[in-house]
């Protein structure tokens, strides 16, 4: 078994382990934005742990707030923006 921790006063992104699948830990500063991108062949669960972020997934807008956790289509361009102070854990499955 690995083990991980997503504590930490750091801002940016954040691998928590090698290999798949991709584990990721998110901290964002209030207002701070990620550029569109997108994760193909990839399902992504967002799992906001505190704070809200709005996820601009292709057309459609939403934000998750501390214990949500959305799923989607990595093939979606994904664009977060921190509405407060935020930190999320992202999981990136291969299809």
């Amino acid at each position: 078994m690995q083990r991980a921790t997503v504590d930490g006063d750091e801002t940016g992104r954040r691998s928590l382990f090698d290999g798949e699948p991709r584990t990721v830990v998110l901290s964002l500063d209030a207002g701070e934005r990620v550029p569109a991108h997108s994760h193909p062949d990839r399902v992504v669960l967002f799992h906001v742990l505190s704070g809200a972020i709005e996820l601009a997934l292709d057309d459609e807008t939403t934000t998750l707030r501390a214990g949500e956790i959305g799923r989607f289509d990595g093939d979606c361009d994904i664009a977060p923006h921190a509405r407060t102070d935020a930190r999320a854990l992202v999981v990136l499955a291969t299809r």
